[in-house]
């Protein structure tokens, strides 16, 4: 249970002069201040939350952890020089670890997972698998904590506060397994650190993000992160060893002596996956472990989901769980919402799937995946969301070119851009021979892809997955691909 008050030495922090009196909470924002917490005023994008120390030191806050630029501004605010500051080289990575030790509670078995795909689903097969072998178990990110406790989140990985209270509040309501999504920025940003992992994984690696971090360099390194510098020596790694970085990061983990438990295709793989057959309702896959070979049917579409749930029982089984008892249980997973849903089949058999592939790889991953499935055309729509990487939208619409027999682009979240603008973007990297049609109208678009379906042809709606609504400018318009699917078969055949 989180105590009411604690100190900075409990914290794991020193003030400048020395304050030894209680803290009685923590806060980032500066609105929500009160008496006795402390403030961290970190580095923002735009505004240095040292611009607001004079705001919170009026408010009552007790102390201030920020950085040596920070203190410079703040001390330019203030009239006297004995206000107790905390001076970090990282602040963030010292916010994170005093956020753990105030909430000091985590559930017994904590696992990461990282990679530019994958994330939402491995995380919430470990949940299910978890759970499946009688564990109170929960999974955090893209969905919000979804489990045994339910919460909302609005980000992948969450700030801190957030997170380690959220870590607190379901290992008090008794979950002993977690989950968790670690999404670039949040280690970028130091979010995760204080969270005690016993495994981690990485899924794979391709092109996304590049707005924020720059260089496909720095991305990889904010990734490897979770591995470098979050992950404990002695934890396992679960790395899926068919991606050229995970194989490196595995080797360069290797080389340290840090356990490392590895999944692929290669049958050097410590759980390697050897073959797959494909039916209407999901397929066949067979794999081995340990000098065993298993086959299960998995009740999931896409070949990519084979590979994501070896990721998510190696992560159960390197944080503990017996590996036949795990495989056992593999038969009985579910999809995660929006990630290759069934949304609905037309009379004539056509059927229509969601997904939220939303960069290059996933949209390739996303439609080979779905062909096996498919015996006529291949539909695909695709869009790009405003006010993020625009290198990625040509990538987009030539993959999904190569690789779908007709295309749909319509308006994913243009946020603050020009729709239009953001699909001709996309369409330039079609050939000048592919089949396609650009709708702007999102609705408009699904209903005109479930039209053209003749039997034995595939739907794939692409981008935008569990997401409920759609970001124009400022406001979060209400839509759902899945709902929107449903009432386009509605209308067309009277039927779902």
């Amino acid at each position: 249970m989180a105590a009411k008050t604690k100190t900075l030495l409990e914290l794991g922090l020193t003030a400048n002069p020395t304050y030894d009196g209680p803290i009685s909470g923590l806060v980032q924002d500066s609105r929500k201040a009160k008496k006795g917490m402390l403030f961290a005023a970190l580095p923002g994008s735009t505004v240095h939350g040292a611009a607001y120390v004079k705001y919170v030191v009026d408010q009552g806050v007790a102390a201030v952890l920020t950085d040596r630029d920070g203190y410079e501004i703040a001390r330019q605010q203030l009239a006297s020089s004995s206000f107790p500051f905390i001076i970090a080289e990282d602040p963030r990575a010292s916010w994170a670890g005093a956020a753990a030790l105030w909430y000091e509670d985590q559930p017994e078995h904590v696992v990461a997972v990282t990679g530019t795909n994958g994330k939402t689903s491995i995380a919430s097969f470990c949940r299910q698998i978890w759970t499946l072998l009688g564990e109170r178990a929960v999974n955090l990110g893209t969905t919000g904590v979804e489990g045994a406790v339910q919460l909302p989140l609005h980000h992948t990985t969450p700030d801190p506060l957030t997170l380690h209270h959220a870590l607190h509040e379901v290992a008090t309501a008794g979950v002993s397994h977690a989950a968790m999504e670690a999404s670039s920025h949040g280690l970028e940003q130091r979010r995760l650190d204080g969270v005690r992992l016993t495994a981690a994984g990485f899924s794979n690696f391709t092109q996304d993000h590049l707005d924020y971090h720059q260089s496909f360099e720095a991305y990889f390194d904010a990734k490897a992160g979770l591995f470098r510098r979050v992950l404990p020596l002695d934890a396992p790694a679960v790395i899926n060893i068919d991606d050229p970085k995970g194989a490196e990061l595995a080797k360069e983990l290797l080389a340290t002596d840090h356990p490392v438990l590895t999944i692929g295709r290669n049958k050097s793989a410590d759980l390697a996956l050897l073959s797959q057959r494909y039916a209407d309702t999901g397929q066949d896959i067979r794999f081995s472990f340990e000098g065993d070979v298993y086959r299960v049917f998995l009740p999931l579409i896409g070949a990519f989901q084979s590979e994501n749930v070896l990721l998510a029982s190696g992560l159960c089984i390197a944080s503990g769980s017996d590996p036949e008892r795990v495989f056992s249980c593999l038969q009985d997973l579910t999809t995660v919402r929006g990630r290759m849903e069934h949304a609905a089949t037309r009379k004539n058999g056509a059927s229509v799937f969601v997904d939220y592939a939303h960069t290059p790889d996933a949209i390739k991953s996303a439609i080979t995946s779905f062909r096996p499935h498919v015996s006529g055309r291949l539909v695909a729509l695709i869009g790009a969301g405003g006010d993020r990487d625009a290198t990625k939208r040509p990538l987009m619409g030539q993959i999904a070119g190569e690789h779908a027999d007709f295309v749909i682009v319509s308006d994913d979240n243009p946020r603050s851009e020009d729709p239009s603008a953001i699909r001709d973007a996309v369409i330039s990297g079609l050939n000048p021979a592919s089949a396609f049609l650009n709708v702007g109208d999102r609705a408009e678009a699904i209903l005109r892809g479930i039209d053209m379906l003749e039997a034995g042809d595939g739907f794939l709606i692409m981008g935008k997955g569990h997401e409920s609504g759609q970001i124009v400018g400022d406001d979060v318009l209400p839509f759902d691909d899945v709902e929107q699917a449903s009432v386009a078969v509605v209308a067309l055949d009277g039927v779902l």
